[in-house]
């Protein structure tokens, strides 16, 4: 066993056999035989390895969202089959009867499936993540030159790598460590007691219920719900009694659901809107009912749809684009230091010196400070990013913010305010009527039961549009509180005046109710007419109207509720009889609407205009209706001309889904593994960076899925974890803040990236030419190491250096040719430089055609540092440097800084200690005519190559 857990270790698979190979029916019903999981330990433990090893080499299975996974369509055929069958055909499928398993069976069964935990993916251990955090090719590359800077006696060198790969390691495993858990949380809705049918008795069965703990529920069990309790697998509805049921972990819609097991479903109907089936992780609002356990643990729909959570991400443009850089990097100081050994050796033979030398010259090309430079900036960015109340818990988001270039978002909350604010009042002729809004006010002034969001909303509505409607009137003598299955409520009301006609009996009794249009239309037999002040019957044409008026608001975006009255016309003061509510609320008057509307805030459609300015696009993922999601769209300004619906994404094939993957704008009624599906299809397909904004359980695989993850702080406990990103304040101005962060630190990251390959590249060519022509050393390993020291350290400013207004405003992403491009057309320009200070030096210093070592060594190392820490400032911009750009006064500190110490070495004890000498002041005048030589032409390489980069490539 423990063999497996370590093969597991470098394999990286997850086991999900999902049919029982008991059980022949449902793989017939599924119609998809599983593949021999055992063979993945088939050839032993050497080829586990060797197989996880170059896994990390190779691009994994591209997954472009365009069709579910393997285990979803497994899960949606099997739950569809139930759906569409008789209960006694249930029960033949997962081989139980109406008495319910048998202890023994029941036990065998649970030995066969294990336990009912949501997931079965095995999370990475912290070794795992460990060695995922050690194995990256620089790490690799300076353990090893430091590895052989020991064994040379160059300790502080040595020393000084490890301390680096000790920073970029820790780092990436501090935030894998703190991501990898995040999907076990799920446990948290499903870990409660259960109340099962379960029978026993060798000649004569007996039915019992019993109360066994979640984790022991299995296929075949009959599981007894009332309010409250969860669902603890995918069951089969066997009997219900006004079952109200909750899904919003799965939807993310706050309003439940009815549930009947009376229904027979068709595979047209969206698998979370059966009726018959019900979901391990929802809960029952209302009603009671017996199930039928069809699916528990991995196999049911909730542990498909998020068993992707936890899982690595494909790595990035930039993360390939580093990998890349490193292999050519690590080819090329194979190639060159290989052979700069060799021609050192074979020209002093010595192999001590040559293996130091050549030592000296790897680490020259290696861009030691990468990852403390990447990380540095990240954590600048994090830093700039708290200040505006945000945390940021992977800073690799932080670089991701500024490729961003699509952000997905949820209406609920981020858009809106999460409020609701009354807005009218309408007869059912759709004219406002101050009747209406009296009726209401007094229902919700005078219920007991929990105010809701919606009842404040009235109340606010009267106070401050000065309305007096003087309840002190009016007395309360009972109520039929809110329910989900009538939803709706009523109060009864008494007043010694009766607010329709003027006479003088003594007492006046009313019951008004309120609640679900549909519902308070179901008890109304009547509909007043105001215009004409008469009560008629509700007629086809009557409902017809009231159905149309309001259609209209709902497309509007408006949430309806009806108002209701009945005049009971009692002269004596008794308690009404409330034993049956049908009876009372019955033959009522329908008075009107009220409607209310989730305004928008005021910093959304100024946000999302200046996320737009900086080229990134929003779409709205929203599990709530499609009227709603567009006028919400419309007030904030994105555009609603192209919209679709997760069942209308359900019916397409992989292209179409694309391309309305593409068009669309607003995008409604989407279940949690749609939302994963659109993110993937737009990061494949449309090689897009994905910024995904969501608080609920429902958005937590495209939160994990999404190049950058973004939650608030009030969102649930798996949304925060799996987030990279968490708002402390729901405003999206903070995203904006964010984007111009993360653009300035992928050009931070980029400039340093462009100065190493360029620098240290052209810095060996002109070490191997120099080598070549002088025949000896043109530097010695302890000039070179100081040298490379002196510029590395100057380099720790540039996080700090500011970026241009243009470079800002447009999205960010690596590029695959621009970067090589660049290499070669300002590379050369260096190495001419040094070309030309070798020529110089020999021509004007040497002496018989002799030219002293320590003299050269001295030029060569002050002309070297000079410019690989000049170069810096003319690849920075596009501009003029220093006249028409200047860099931040950090890097401009360094530069002087550096240079000023560069220059000195040569002349101080310490420097004659290395084997410098001192130069004359012509030289230096060389040095000032060489730079504003090569500023010149640098400039002009760089413009031609800007347009024939921008025009041609």
């Amino acid at each position: 066993m423990e063999r497996f857990k370590f093969l597991r270790f470098f394999s990286f698979r997850t086991q999900l056999d999902f049919l029982p190979s008991s059980n022949p029916v449902r793989e017939n019903l599924i119609n998809g035989a599983t593949t021999d999981t055992n063979g993945e330990h088939r050839d032993g433990f050497f080829s586990n390895l060797v197989d996880g090893f170059l896994r990390r080499f190779k691009s994994g299975k591209k997954i472009d969202g365009g069709s579910k996974t393997e285990e979803e369509e497994k899960v949606y055929s099997w739950l569809y089959a139930l759906a569409r069958s008789e209960i006694y055909m249930a029960f033949e499928y997962v081989r139980s009867t109406e008495r319910g398993l048998s202890f023994t069976e029941a036990e065998k069964r649970l030995k066969e499936n294990g336990p009912n935990t949501p997931l079965e993916y095995t999370f990475p251990s912290s070794w795992h993540l460990l060695w995922s955090a050690f194995f990256h090719p620089f790490n690799i590359i300076l353990i090893v030159l430091s590895a052989l800077s020991y064994i040379t006696s160059d300790n502080p060198n040595g020393c000084i790598m490890l301390i680096l790969v000790f920073i970029s390691v820790s780092l990436r495993f501090y935030q894998e460590y703190g991501s990898s858990k995040a999907a076990m949380q799920l446990s948290e809705y499903v870990r409660s007691p259960v109340k099962v049918q379960r029978c026993a008795g060798r000649v004569v069965q007996t039915e019992l219920i019993v109360q066994v703990d979640q984790r022991d529920v299995v296929p075949g069990d009959i599981v007894i719900f009332e309010p409250g309790d969860l669902f603890p697998g995918d069951v089969r509805l066997l009997t219900s009694k006004h079952l109200v049921v909750s899904q919003s972990s799965l939807t993310g819609e706050s309003w439940p659901t009815e549930k009947t097991a009376d229904a027979r479903e068709d595979r047209s109907t969206p698998l979370l809107e059966l009726k018959n089936i019900c979901f391990m992780g929802t809960n029952v609002v209302s009603g009671t009912g017996t199930g039928l356990v069809v699916s528990t643990g991995s196999k049911t729909y909730i542990s498909a749809v998020f068993s992707t959570i936890g899982k690595h991400k494909p790595a990035d443009s930039f993360e390939k684009g580093i990998r890349h850089i490193s292999y050519v990097l690590v080819g090329v100081m194979l190639l060159v230091v290989t052979i700069m050994i060799l021609v050192e050796y074979f020209t002093f033979y010595d192999l001590s010196e040559s293996t130091l030398f050549g030592i000296s010259v790897a680490c020259a090309l290696t861009p030691q400070m990468l990852p403390l430079i990447i990380n540095t900036s990240l954590a600048k960015g994090a830093l700039a990013m708290a200040r505006e109340r945000c945390i940021v818990k992977s800073l690799s988001a932080i670089r991701d913010m500024g490729s961003m270039d699509i952000l997905c978002i949820d209406k609920t909350g981020t858009l809106t305010m999460n409020r609701a604010i009354m807005v009218n009042h309408l007869d059912s002729w759709g004219a406002p009527r101050e009747k209406v809004l009296h009726f209401a006010f007094l229902n919700s002034y005078f219920k007991s039961d929990q105010k809701y969001p919606l009842d404040d909303a009235i109340l606010a509505f009267v106070y401050t549009n000065g309305y007096r409607f003087q309840p002190s009137k009016w007395r309360k003598t009972d109520e039929i509180p809110f329910d989900f299955m009538r939803r709706r409520v009523s109060v009864i009301l008494e007043t010694e005046s009766n607010p329709e006609v003027r006479n003088i009996q003594p007492f006046y009794r009313f019951i008004i109710t309120k609640g679900a249009l549909e519902d308070v239309l179901k008890v109304c037999s009547y509909v007043e007419n105001v215009d004409m002040g008469e009560i008629t019957a509700v007629s086809a044409e009557h409902h017809h109207r009231i159905v149309n008026v309001v259609e209209e608001l709902r497309n509007e975006g408006l949430r309806i509720i009806g108002v209701a009255i009945k005049n009971l016309q009692q002269t004596k003061i008794s308690k009404q009889n409330m034993e049956n509510e049908d009876d009372v609320e019955s033959d009522m008057v329908f008075l009107g609407v009220i409607a209310f509307f989730d305004p928008p805030k005021d910093s959304a459609k100024e946000a999302l205009w200046r996320l737009a300015e900086k080229g990134v696009k929003a779409k709205v993922l929203t599990g709530d209706s499609l009227s709603l999601a567009i006028k919400i769209c419309k007030e904030v300004g994105i555009r609603t001309t192209h919209v679709t619906t997760g069942p209308e994404l359900e019916q397409l094939n992989q292209e179409a889904f694309h391309e309305k993957v593409k068009k669309a704008t607003v995008l409604a009624r989407l279940t949690p593994s749609q939302k994963l599906r659109v993110v993937q299809s737009l990061q494949s397909v449309g090689n897009h960076v994905v910024g995904f904004l969501g608080d609920g359980i429902n958005d937590s695989l495209a939160l994990d899925a999404a190049n950058v993850g973004i939650s608030v702080d009030s969102a649930a406990s798996v949304a925060k974890d799996l987030a990279d990103i968490i708002l402390l304040e729901k405003d999206l101005n903070v995203l904006v803040a964010g984007v111009e962060q993360g653009r300035l630190t992928f050009g931070n990251t980029m400039k340093y990236i462009k100065l190493s390959v360029i620098a240290n590249l052209g810095s060996v060519i002109s070490l191997f030419i120099v080598t070549l022509a002088l025949r000896f050393e043109p530097l010695t390993p302890i000039q070179l190491l100081v040298q490379n020291f002196l510029y590395s350290v100057g380099q720790i400013a540039i996080p700090w250096d500011r970026m241009e207004e243009d470079y800002v405003k447009i999205p960010q992403k690596w590029s695959v040719k621009s970067l090589p491009m660049f290499i070669l057309w300002n590379g050369p320009v260096c190495t001419l430089c040094d070309v030309a200070t070798l020529l110089f030096v020999w021509f004007y210093y040497s002496s018989g055609g002799k030219l002293d070592e320590s003299f050269f060594r001295s030029a060569y190392f002050i002309q070297g540092l000079l410019m690989q820490t000049l170069i810096f400032h003319l690849i920075r911009t596009e501009k003029i440097p220093f006249i028409m750009e200047i860099a931040s006064w950090p890097v401009l500190a360094s530069t002087v800084v550096i240079s000023a110490i560069g220059i000195a070495i040569p002349f101080s004890i310490i420097g004659h200690f290395m084997g410098f000498t001192d130069l004359p002041l012509s030289y230096f005048g060389f040095l000032v005519v060489l730079f504003v030589g090569y500023f010149t032409v640098g400039q002009i390489v760089k413009r031609v190559y800007i347009m024939v980069y921008k025009k041609w490539l």
